[in-house]
């Protein structure tokens, strides 16, 4: 059992962890060459431009040269505080300001929480000392002496406890409610002030039944005209094009390679580009790398059409599921949320996730196999939450070292050295909890996948219910049940058993050591990691060395990331459930989670600001699952400690708390039937005003042009339409020396001015103005300096093989 002096130990560890992550993020950020790392949400919004490209020295171009700036290194925190609510929302959507919210609500439950268990539990357990008449077989350490642990049976003290529970009960409530009402009404208000968009006007119908002699697309139309024939606008059929998926995707590569090698032709047009034209270019006669792209893009480009006319001409390929637009919202919203048909199974209808949300591979899945998917996974997860018991009760065999030395004595001369005990009991348990459970995010997320459902942020959600209820069983209720069977085993060996239930309650808030220890290491040095972005920063300045090749590569080598909500979620109702239910039987646990709610709000408020570019917007639809979470972890601290109470025979106490589960479950019904159809429906009467509010200046034409592709697969797309950042630039200014160029850059910004364009058919660059897909034509530097200067800047503005004279 860990004492106050390995507490001690693995708090220092994890604060001057935190403390150097912090220092390298302060010192890392302020450089020019990190600059699209730190802050790149801010170069997707196009409203910053990257230091690297203002005058100055050359060392000045890749490292700040400005001391001053060192002094205010701290200077983030208050920065991350200025940008109001409001303006996130605007910045960053709602789903970010709304994940913030959580953070700022685990500090409203917990400061007066832990203000009044501190004050009036710690005396209370005190100032009994039970601890010290038990068997001695027992380990104990000093922080059970702070627990509910320490009161001796029968006492009258357990009221205080009691009245403590109702109390945080009840503020938690409190602020559960007026959270919930807060979050629902700003949901509403975002929904409303938001322009026309698809999902407002489409829903997704699934299970179409197949009618002999007709299309899926007939069936939809017929079925549609006549029964929403005064709102029916047009519809969109759903193709299995996974297959083509795979096409497209190896044409980008092919078209990624061809910008490259035109950008290097157009920084030397007196040479082209060759390679080899066997296995990957690495042998074979050498051949010009720009046709040979060309033709590979246009043999692929055949290929495409031909599986494009495959998939809409093969019935088989058709999905019997469609996205049908309607002409109003209120058209949609009627459909979206009735029963089409008197077979309930048939012509199912749900809102359309936002085209950017959809997980397209998912649509092609027949709807009849989704149950059996499902069945299928929740048994996989059913095992792996299981099966992982073992893992985890090895782990816990670390945090018991006294314990581990009753069972096996021949560890003793190691584990009894003062330092390495200290590590082991104090770090090592908790840093080897994490690593343990660094890959099941993921795995679980695959499995979401495996489910079929058919948007992101459902299969997000989805994910971060299975990990929720993987951290409830196996990293609480596990580290619980493994730590007490093992610590306790002498104990039981040598008790009656009537005793054994008695040890058993005595020993659960013995684990608070283990989680305070966890929190240290995941909540406290693992956010700071979260914002130094260690694994972007390594593989940015990797790929810009050996990977990046135009414009494209580099702002996908930036990889802001966003809020990993699989992973995020699940660990801060962790850090809920730890706190309501450790506020009562141990509340000195209660100061190391607020640190974490601090610091996480600090860092995230940060990230979201500068970092993270969301992938979709779902308007906070994940706040159910957050609020529900809650609920549950108040739940099962009044269950445990009516199970510790009755250990302690204080069963004349029990009825006191039976109320409380029952008041709680009434609260969460109330909540789900007065807030939770804000998040699951969209009321007619809001679709109504937003219809009247658009109609003098919106048409059905207008309107079905502007859904028209929508929601078309993306493969059914333009491709011949490529994407590209081109720079153009007059013949006088293409040729200019390159010395006077970089000296003057910061004043002729405007004319790097950065348009989208197709690429150009030509191979060569026009006689009047030289098309340069960068920033500027390249011009050999006069002297040595200079050209040093111009190779280093080139590995991070053109990428891998600067042109060399």
């Amino acid at each position: 059992m860990a004492t106050l002096g390995d507490i001690a130990v693995s708090a220092a560890f994890n604060i001057v962890g935190a403390f150097a992550f912090l220092l390298a993020f302060a010192l890392l950020r302020l450089q020019p060459i990190n600059d699209r790392i730190y802050f790149p949400k801010w170069y997707i919004s196009g409203k910053r431009s990257s230091p690297m490209h203002a005058g100055g020295s050359f060392v000045g171009k890749f490292v700040n040269l400005n001391f001053k700036t060192y002094f205010t290194f701290l200077n983030w925190m208050p920065q991350a505080l200025k940008m109001s609510e409001a303006e996130i929302i605007d910045h960053a959507g709602l789903d970010s300001a709304v994940f913030l919210r959580i953070y700022l609500l685990g500090l409203k439950i917990f400061v007066p929480m832990a203000a009044v268990a501190l004050v009036v539990l710690i005396p209370v357990n005190v100032s009994d000392g039970t601890l010290y008449s038990l068997n001695k077989d027992l380990v104990i350490s000093n922080i059970d002496k702070l627990s509910i642990s320490n009161v001796h049976s029968k006492s009258i003290k357990f009221f205080f406890h009691i009245s403590m529970q109702y109390l945080f009960t009840f503020w938690t409530c409190y602020l559960l409610y007026k959270e919930y009402s807060r979050v629902a009404s700003m949901r509403l208000r975002f929904l409303a002030s938001q322009g026309r968009r698809a999902e407002q006007f489409t829903v997704l119908v699934r299970n179409i039944p197949h009618v002999s002699g007709r299309s899926t697309s007939d069936s939809v139309e017929s079925f549609f005209r006549k029964n929403h024939p005064e709102h029916y606008l047009c519809h969109q059929a759903v193709y299995n094009a996974n297959k083509s998926a795979r096409l497209v995707q190896k044409r980008d590569r092919l078209q990624n390679w061809l910008d490259y090698n035109q950008l290097k032709f157009e920084r030397n047009p007196e040479k082209r580009p060759r390679r080899k034209n066997c296995f990957l270019g690495l042998w074979g006669e050498k051949i010009d790398s720009i046709d040979f792209y060309k033709h590979q893009i246009k043999e692929l480009d055949k290929k495409l059409t031909m599986e494009r006319q495959k998939v809409l001409k093969d019935p088989k390929a058709i999905m019997p599921a469609a996205f049908v637009s309607f002409n109003s919202r209120w058209g949609a919203a009627v459909c979206a949320q009735t029963q089409q048909s008197k077979n309930p199974t048939l012509w199912l209808t749900k809102w359309a996730p936002e085209p950017r949300d959809i997980y397209w591979k998912n649509l092609a899945i027949p709807f009849v196999s989704l149950t059996i998917r499902r069945f299928i996974i929740s048994v996989a997860v059913f095992a792996l939450i299981f099966f992982y018991m073992i893992p985890i009760a090895f782990v816990q065999s670390l945090a018991n070292l006294e314990g581990l030395e009753k069972v096996a004595p021949f560890l003793t001369p190691v584990t009894e050295l003062k330092f390495i005990k200290s590590f082991l009991q104090g770090f090592l348990p908790g840093l080897a909890l994490k690593i343990f459970l660094f890959a099941l995010p993921r795995a679980l997320m695959i499995m979401s996948k495996v489910e079929g459902y058919v948007a992101k942020s459902t299969l997000e959600r989805k994910a971060a219910a299975k990990y929720y209820y993987f951290m409830l069983v196996n990293v609480f209720l596990g580290s619980i049940i493994a730590g007490t069977a093992f610590q306790q085993l002498r104990a039981f060996l040598h008790e009656s058993a009537t005793q054994i239930p008695r040890t058993i309650g005595v020993s659960i808030p013995m684990k608070a050591t283990f989680f305070i220890t966890y929190i240290m290491v995941d909540g406290w040095a693992g956010i700071a990691s979260e914002i130094l972005r260690l694994k972007p920063l390594v593989k940015f300045h990797l790929k810009n060395m050996l990977i990046v090749k135009t414009e494209r590569d580099r702002v996908k080598a930036m990889d802001p990331g966003s809020v990993d909500f699989p992973e995020t979620l699940p660990s801060l109702q962790l850090y809920f459930l730890l706190g309501l239910v450790y506020a009562v039987v141990t509340p000195i646990l209660l100061p190391f989670i607020l640190v974490f709610f601090a610091f996480a709000y600090f860092v995230y408020r940060h990230q979201v600001i500068n970092v993270y570019n969301q992938e979709y917007e779902s308007a906070g639809a994940f706040w159910p699952h957050v609020h529900r979470c809650i609920i549950w972890s108040l739940l099962i601290s009044q269950l445990l400690l009516m199970g510790l109470l009755s250990t302690k025979e204080a069963l004349s106490s029990t009825p006191l708390i039976i109320v409380l589960p029952i008041l709680t479950l009434a609260f969460h019904n109330y909540c789900k039937n007065r807030f939770e159809p804000a998040f699951r429906k969209y009321p007619l009467e809001e679709a109504m005003d937003k219809d009247l509010e658009d109609r003098p200046s919106e048409s059905d034409v207008k309107l079905k042009s502007f859904l028209a592709d929508a929601y078309l697969h993306p493969i059914f797309r333009s491709f011949e339409e490529v994407e590209s950042v081109e720079v153009r630039v007059d013949k006088r200014r293409a040729h200019s020396p390159s010395p006077s160029r970089s000296s003057s850059s910061s004043s002729d910004d405007d004319s790097h001015h950065l348009e989208d364009e197709p690429s150009q058919e030509e191979d060569e660059p026009s006689q009047e103005e030289a098309v340069l897909p960068l920033h500027y034509a390249y011009e050999p530097p006069s002297d040595a300096y200079h050209y040093v200067a111009e190779v280093l800047s080139n590995v991070y503005e053109y990428g891998t093989e600067p042109y060399h004279n």
